[in-house]
């Protein structure tokens, strides 16, 4: 197999390809959504190698990351991360078991009724999630460096859109 064999067919080529082989099937959706996968998956590779590197796993990074973009103290509830993290209750519980088992978190009750439990960034845990993500948004802004400034805010307003549309 050449080279040539090996490249990669353009989002145009296969919604041509399917135009003419479905003719009035919509394939615009093509263009689109093609390029996103292709840039998902890439960045997502990307994410997943240097947060190897930098020695943290996706989940408990989200979870300090949402603890520290809480604003001092760093404590919100389980309930409170669960909403923004997207993740069941369970899974939340998961990650704030092995952050506290790792000294990143600690747990406490959170109301008068003691039935809320409210996780905070510990000293550890501070320290790792502003290191980790120093560094891994300067490696995240080289990716996106191959963009003009005007071009970024464009595109990550259509994305917003697109995101907003999809409910």
């Amino acid at each position: 197999m050449t080279s040539d064999d090996r490249r990669m067919v353009s989002p145009r080529q296969i919604a041509d390809a399917w135009e003419r082989e479905l003719p009035g099937v919509p394939t615009s959706s093509i263009r689109v959504l093609t390029p996103l996968r292709r840039v998902a998956k890439r960045l997502t590779d990307d994410r997943r190698r240097t947060l190897d590197r930098l020695g943290v796993d996706p989940a408990t990074l989200d979870l300090l990351s949402t603890l520290r973009r809480a604003g001092e103290p760093w404590r919100l509830t389980t309930r409170e991360l669960a909403a923004q993290t997207l993740v069941t209750a369970g899974a939340i519980s998961q990650r704030v078991a092995r952050a506290e088992r790792d000294g990143l978190v600690a747990r406490t009750t959170s109301d008068a009724s003691r039935r809320a439990v409210a996780v905070t960034l510990t000293d550890a845990g501070h320290r790792l999630v502003e290191r980790v993500v120093g560094e891994l948004l300067t490696h995240e802004e080289t990716l996106v460096a191959g963009l003009e400034a005007a071009d970024r805010n464009a595109l990550a307003d259509l994305l917003d859109r697109l995101d907003e549309s999809l409910g």
